[in-house]
């Protein structure tokens, strides 16, 4: 359907073209001599002058057209994507950090990781009396537990986010199929970046959390067998070591 200014402009061409047919047709000659003279030539020359307007006018509206339909393209290239998937993907990582901040003992912290693997981990944590070694080991050991509790939360938040990202992921591409100009095909592209930038936060996050894990694990085990081997140092050591004596099961 064409605009109204596109119809304004024909009526207007037609006009231009009536008057201008008007003007060029002869004056009756019986108005200046009393008779009617024929010109072929004069004639003539006057249709092809109304045919060259009439094709400048015809011109000048295609060319209007062409810049209606360029302004109608840049205003579909302009247009905003109605969809946004911002607002759920934002909520999913903001989950995601929260489970991470729920570290449970040892945290993901830096100044704490070192405080507390002075304190537990060091070899000076490991010589103190019996009572503080068992205390310590007993505390290692409560690290690696909660530490494996708080990788299989995060593992379990970043599977269910997999069905946000399903619902995510089939909207965007709707829309983006459906886009009207480059605009939204541009914002769509966006979306489906973000999308994937939160599901690789999802995986670092677990990978995180495991590495965590594993870490604490082995430090333990690395501590329990120093332990192990101040506790024997000791158990053999002369005169404060163990000290062979008879025992007696049964009484007589």
């Amino acid at each position: 359907m064409k605009s109204p200014c596109i119809r304004d402009f024909f009526a207007a061409g037609a006009a231009v073209l009536s008057m201008t047919v008007t003007a060029l047709v002869p004056v009756p000659a019986n108005a200046q001599i009393g008779g009617i003279v024929h010109d072929p030539r004069n004639y003539a020359q006057n249709i092809l002058t109304a045919a060259r307007t009439l094709e400048q006018i015809n011109n000048q509206i295609r060319m209007l057209q062409n810049q209606a339909t360029s302004l109608v393209n840049e205003a579909r290239n302009l247009a905003s994507l109605p969809t946004s998937v911002l607002d759920p993907l934002q909520q999913q990582i903001r989950q995601t950090q929260q489970l991470l901040a729920q570290a449970q003992r040892i945290s993901f912290d830096v100044q704490q990781i070192e405080r507390e693997f002075t304190r537990q981990y060091s070899p000076s944590s490991l010589t103190g009396s019996q009572r503080e070694m068992v205390q310590g080991a007993e505390e290692r050991w409560k690290n690696s537990v909660a530490a494996f509790e708080d990788a299989l939360k995060v593992q379990a938040g970043a599977v269910s986010n997999i069905e946000g990202s399903r619902s995510a992921i089939t909207t965007l591409v709707t829309a983006s199929q459906s886009a009207t100009g480059a605009l939204q095909a541009a914002q769509a592209g966006n979306q489906l970046l973000a999308l994937q930038s939160q599901q690789l936060s999802d995986l670092i996050a677990t990978v995180a959390a495991m590495g965590r894990a594993q870490s604490l694990d082995a430090a333990n085990s690395a501590a329990a067998k120093a332990q192990a081997r101040e506790q024997l140092r000791r158990f053999m050591a002369p005169g404060r070591g163990y000290v062979p004596a008879n025992a007696q099961m049964f009484r007589n």
